[in-house]
């Protein structure tokens, strides 16, 4: 674990957001570990920190943006937060009959560049229904940045993405959850 990795780590302890029990994730899939990411956005400074340290990954890339598009809930803070140390505009996608849809007037210009910026990816689903968002509103997506990538590195995105941690914790499918694990009564805390 690099330094910046260990870091993240310690913010996320420090807060109290990376919680063990039994969850449900939001993909469905049931897991020991939980990041409860609310529990650092309650926290300014730390918000701050870990932009700053997303922001500087997102550079190493070359990731040229001009728009920062988040999903509700997980991505509003650090999205924002991102969108504000660039000094570039920020919108976010919410859900509307159980599909992501910008809302609230927000559009795209016909080749506007655009960052999604997620908190935590297990599977990327909420990520790439973004990425397809952007397109059909006429925007061009051009990367991802995620506090916590729970795939490490499996979901996979067509354009680039970095992520400031990458830790895999066991998931299970509902069907098969470890007696152990199962024996614990489940909570879904919500992202």
């Amino acid at each position: 674990m690099d330094a910046t990795q260990q870091e993240v780590l310690d913010i996320f302890t420090r807060t109290k957001a990376l919680l063990q029990g039994h969850f449900v994730l939001r993909s469905g899939l049931h897991s020991g570990h939980y990041f409860q990411c609310a529990q650092v956005c309650q926290r300014m400074d730390a918000v701050e920190r870990l932009a700053e340290l997303l922001l500087a990954k997102v550079g190493a890339q070359g990731l040229i943006f001009t728009t920062v598009l988040a999903p509700a809930m997980g991505g509003l803070v650090i999205g924002q937060e991102v969108a504000r140390q660039a000094k570039v505009r920020y919108i976010f996608a919410e859900k509307e009959n159980n599909v992501l849809v910008l809302r609230r007037g927000f559009t795209l210009a016909p080749g506007e560049r655009v960052l999604v910026v997620e908190d935590v990816v297990t599977r990327g689903g909420r990520v790439n229904e973004c990425l397809a968002l952007i397109r059909q509103a006429g925007g061009t997506p051009t990367g991802v940045a995620m506090l916590v990538d729970r795939s490490t590195g499996t979901a996979r995105f067509d354009v680039p993405a970095v992520s400031l941690l990458e830790l895999s914790f066991p998931t299970y499918a509902a069907d098969a959850v470890p007696e152990a694990l199962a024996k614990i009564p489940v909570q879904k805390p919500g992202s």
